[in-house]
């Protein structure tokens, strides 16, 4: 999606509420083959209000409210949480957000569109700490702290939201007047291109 939204606050070593589109396509056929995939991935089956039913081998009764969507599934806070260890939240109706990883690996890869729609930040700590900036309290050497060691979904809300802009873009110029052109991946450049199609005045 293309938006803009207001950062407002940042949570270190953050659950990961699985959605529940996820939760069909993935996490219940993947219970299906193998009971014990919640508790070998670290996850949690809760109820709605977030109490844990269990973390543990999956009974037939669980995996049917699981299926009909009486329960959901969260991954517990820790170094192999899908959100890594930071996520910096801007509330918007895509459920997109910004968040560390446990796959450092991927950035060294020139695609990288192998996420469910979130943003993966490379540096996380330092951009935490940027936005937490007004909070002196908040240096770099404390938000890596409590992203290693801290409690578990500590939420810091900013001082001042931080304006976000959620750009997508298949050219782009460089800083030595390059282009570089990219794969459409979203296929929006087909929208793009009936827009321009028209002629002046651009829509």
């Amino acid at each position: 999606p293309v938006f803009e939204e207001d950062m407002k606050f940042v949570v270190f070593r953050p659950y990961w509420n699985v959605p529940p589109s996820i939760r069909r396509s993935e996490i219940v056929p993947a219970v299906n083959k193998n009971r014990s995939y919640v508790a070998n991935k670290g996850y949690e089956v809760t109820t709605p209000e977030g109490n844990v039913v269990t973390s543990g081998v999956i009974t037939d009764d669980v995996l049917r409210q699981l299926s009909a969507g009486k329960l959901q599934v969260r991954q517990k806070p820790g170094p192999s949480n899908a959100l890594g260890l930071v996520k910096l939240m801007f509330p918007n109706e895509y459920n997109v957000y910004l968040h560390s990883t446990p796959a450092q690996a991927l950035f060294s890869r020139s695609r990288r569109d192998f996420s469910h729609g979130c943003i993966r930040v490379e540096q996380a700590a330092e951009l935490a700490t940027w936005v937490l900036r007004d909070k002196r309290e908040w240096p770099l050497e404390r938000v890596r702290a409590a992203m290693q060691s801290g409690k578990d979904n500590v939420q810091i809300n900013l001082s001042r939201p931080v304006p976000v802009l959620i750009l997508y873009g298949t050219a782009v110029v460089d800083e030595e007047n390059q282009v570089h052109f990219f794969d459409d991946i979203y296929g929006h450049d087909s929208a793009l291109e009936k827009a321009l199609a028209h002629g002046y005045p651009y829509p």
